[in-house]
């Protein structure tokens, strides 16, 4: 199959396949290197595309978490504590 015409050939580069036991792996060129360990695969037509998984940060998590309902609020737990005693050390 030949590349497409919409890259550059400038940008493009040949990479070899290769079996990993059951598995069709790609030879990624250095240059290409992409981070972390893991990435998401998928087909766009006849292209297999490989991209970085994005991670958010625990502060991005946080921010898209919706506030919780008022039957989910913590109940008020001093109103059922019984009143400290004083402690001779």
């Amino acid at each position: 199959m030949k590349p497409s015409r919409e890259l550059d050939p400038a940008l493009a580069r040949e990479a070899r396949l290769f079996r990993n036991n059951k598995s069709q792996a790609v030879r990624i060129p250095a240059d290409f290197e992409l981070p972390g360990k893991r990435v998401l695969i998928h087909r766009e037509g006849g292209k297999l595309i490989i991209e970085p998984i994005q991670h958010k940060n625990l502060v991005e998590v946080l921010a898209a978490l919706e506030p919780l309902a008022p039957e989910d609020q913590f109940p008020q737990i001093d109103d059922t504590l019984q009143p400290l005693k004083d402690t001779d050390l």
